[in-house]
């Protein structure tokens, strides 16, 4: 296990290109990366690795019938690992990258053990410097929050290794996120919308680009 130290500032995300393509490799190999976003501190794996994926559920002692969500840096990238409407190509444009979570049907090459067995995938595109390098560089990844199963969520680097300890291969420190609580997280599926978690976005802002 090992911390590094990439400042305070999230403009910056000091990190060199070598430390950033080291970590990449270290999904590839299978292992977990702990890394900051603007809501709370996420755990990074390779969804295509099933025993890294294995490894998060383990990590966070979380059910493994509870799905987990998949960080991207950009709509292509998204397209890659699920079916976007026209709902949901609407919430992008107005909100990401930013604190929310949208759930919508995935592409058949995203394994179960992902969602959960599940058709459907929760997408998220952090506003976070960082965080958005290390997808470009590495790909999809996991994208659930760094701690327990349970627990409050990790708003530091050292929440994170209090809760995970030596799960995680690497901890990216980017000081305390900006905004401290979770993404809100929109269920689009057969023409249907539904608020399944309230977070930094209000049901009222995504009601309002959804009835537009």
């Amino acid at each position: 296990m090992r911390v590094i130290d990439c400042g305070a500032n999230v403009d910056e995300a000091g990190l060199s290109e070598a430390q950033l393509r080291e970590v990449a490799e270290e999904l590839r190999e299978g292992k977990l990366v702990v890394y900051p976003t603007e809501t709370v501190y996420g755990i990074g794996a390779n969804i295509y690795d099933e025993n890294a994926v294995k490894k998060v559920y383990v990590a966070k002692r979380r059910p493994f019938d509870m799905p987990l969500s998949v960080a991207v840096s950009d709509v292509a990238m998204m397209e890659e690992i699920a079916f976007i409407d026209d709902k949901a190509q609407r919430l992008v444009e107005r909100f990401l990258p930013g604190p929310l979570t949208i759930i919508i049907k995935k592409r058949p090459g995203v394994p179960d053990i992902v969602t959960a067995m599940s058709q459907k995938v929760g997408i998220r595109m952090p506003d976070h410097p960082l965080a958005l390098r290390l997808v470009r560089e590495f790909g999809p990844m996991v994208a659930t929050s760094a701690n327990l199963h349970s627990k409050p969520d990790a708003v530091t680097a050292e929440e994170a290794v209090r809760d995970l300890g030596d799960h995680v291969s690497t901890y990216l420190d980017n000081g305390p996120c900006q905004l401290g609580e979770p993404s809100t997280i929109v269920w689009l599926m057969d023409g249907e919308v539904e608020i399944v978690r309230q977070g930094a976005i209000s049901r009222e802002e995504i009601e309002a680009v959804l009835n537009e």
